[in-house]
C-alpha cells in the first residue's frame, strides 16, 4: 500500500541533528528502506517536516522506518494511506460499478 510517512522534528533536536549532520544520514537511511517515489522536506508549523511517499510492503515496515526517527530525534512520525491518480480513478470506477 502506498504511505505517506510524515516526520516532524522538535526544533532543539532538528538544531542538534543538523550540525551533527544526523538529519542527512536519517533521510538516506529511510530512503534505502523504502525507496520513495517521492520525498519533500519543508518547515511546517515551525518544526522541519520531512514527507516521503513510498509503497509498504509489510505493517514491519513501521518499526524500521520510525524508530529511527523516535530514538534520534524525539520526532513526531506519522503513516498515512495516500493515493496517486491511478489509484483514485481505479477506485472511482469502483464506486460506479
Amino acid at each position: 500500500m502506498r504511505m505517506m510517512m510524515r516526520v516532524t522534528m522538535p526544533v532543539e533536536a532538528g538544531n542538534k541533528a543538523v550540525k551533527d549532520d544526523l538529519i542527512g544520514k536519517l533521510v538516506q537511511q529511510t530512503s534505502d528502506l523504502t525507496k520513495p517515489e517521492a520525498a519533500y522536506f519543508t518547515p511546517d508549523h515551525g518544526q522541519r517536516t520531512a514527507y516521503f511517499f513510498f509503497e509498504m510492503k509489510d505493517s514491519s515496515q513501521l518499526v524500521t522506518v520510525a524508530e529511527p526517527w523516535f530514538m534520534n530525534l524525539n520526532a513526531k512520525v506519522e503513516f498515512i494511506p495516500a493515493m496517486n491518480r491511478e489509484d483514485l480513478k481505479t477506485g472511482m470506477a469502483s464506486i460506479k460499478k
